[in-house]
């Protein structure tokens, strides 16, 4: 793709996500405005640039076009890539469709199922995904840390493939690796399981996840949470797609015998893999708790509310996700803090889903 032929992108949002990628874009060549909706950040990126830290150094992006709102008149844009936070998600729609050139696509890179949210604003057919598969924080306004390696999943919501959804994975290889699906709803739903039980309880415990996991009952926790997230997910006729092309949703379940089981074969194993996981992202902090930092509203209704309303249709009981849930609002309301006792409060509210063998064989933490 030559850069006379790049087209014209809107990034929305200018936290780790959106400014790694905005600034990986500009790098590229591509004619990239960035909306931040905050005057210090878009005064950072105008002034001094992007400052990337990544694994292999760090590195200042110049040139890149940031503002705190859009005026009349911009785009028309090729893509919008809303990088805001889920509960903003349907505004950020509302405000990029008149910028949206007439074949352009609104990218949602939330987690979550915020497709089905912004479809009647764009469009359907104009609504694409994007499951994030790495990580990054906002350290400061403009300066960015990459907190894990990855890629994107692109793909529709109807599952077909054309030109734009090509065309945008072109240019988003300048970020990672990307992957274009015939199955967004699998790779989302999958995702929502992951996130479900890593960010929810990263924002319970506080802790970056690396140190999180090396914790016996966050592992047990998790394996819950994800366990009743498979369940609803097949309950809406979902067939869900393995994380990363390794990550498989449907094994990482419990089985009615693991969760009742003192131990087994298979639980050590998917304790394993979570080691694994949390080794990989150690760095990765939740941005649910990010956003509670900063005064904002927390994603958790879109993501473990989602699957409690949506188990609620079912009939499919979701107990520990329900729990969660409602901790995570306590924490943003200050009724709670966000520490290993509320972790550990969690486990013990939620104790009857396991058993009581279970629950004499997790309490012990690993340092």
């Amino acid at each position: 793709m030559s850069e006379k032929s790049l087209p014209p992108v809107l990034v929305v949002g200018a936290g780790g996500i959106g400014g790694i990628t905005a600034a990986s874009l500009a790098e590229l060549g591509v004619p990239v405005t960035c909306v931040t909706g905050r005057d210090d950040i878009a005064r950072a990126l105008q002034e001094r640039g992007a400052r990337v830290r990544e694994a292999e150094g760090e590195r200042v992006v110049r040139g890149l076009r940031a503002l705190a709102a859009l005026p009349a008149g911009e785009g028309p844009f090729s893509f919008a890539l809303l990088a805001v936070q889920p509960p903003q998600v349907e505004e950020a729609a509302r405000a990029v469709a008149p910028f949206l050139a007439d074949d352009g696509r609104a990218v949602c890179l939330q987690n979550g199922l915020c497709e089905q949210r912004i479809a009647p604003l764009v469009g359907e057919r104009r609504v694409l995904g994007a499951v994030v598969g790495w990580g990054a924080s906002q350290l400061a306004p403009g300066d960015y840390e990459r907190t894990a390696a990855g890629g994107f999943t692109l793909g529709y919501l109807d599952g077909r493939i054309d030109a734009p959804v090509e065309r945008l994975g072109r240019l988003l290889e300048c970020v990672g690796p990307v992957e274009i699906s015939t199955n967004l709803l699998g790779a989302r739903w999958s995702k929502l399981a992951i996130n479900c039980a890593i960010s929810t309880l990263g924002t319970l415990g506080g802790e970056r996840l690396g140190a999180l996991v090396r914790r016996r009952v966050v592992r047990r926790l998790a394996l819950e949470l994800m366990t009743e997230v498979v369940a609803v997910a097949r309950a809406e006729g979902v067939k869900l797609q393995k994380v990363s092309g390794t990550l498989d949703l449907d094994w990482m379940a419990l089985t009615e015998a693991e969760r009742f089981a003192a131990g087994s074969a298979g639980l050590v194993a998917k304790h394993g893999m979570l080691l694994a996981v949390g080794a990989r992202f150690r760095r990765m902090r939740s941005s649910m708790l990010a956003a509670i930092e900063r005064g904002r509203t927390p994603a958790v209704d879109f993501l473990n509310g989602e699957v409690v309303e949506r188990g609620l249709r079912h009939g499919i009981a979701t107990p520990v996700n329900t729990m969660a849930h409602r901790m995570v609002h306590e924490i943003a309301a200050g009724k709670r803090s966000s520490s290993l006792d509320t972790i550990r409060a969690l486990y013990t509210a939620t104790s009857a889903v396991r058993g009581r063998q279970d629950q004499e064989g997790e309490e012990e933490e690993e340092g």
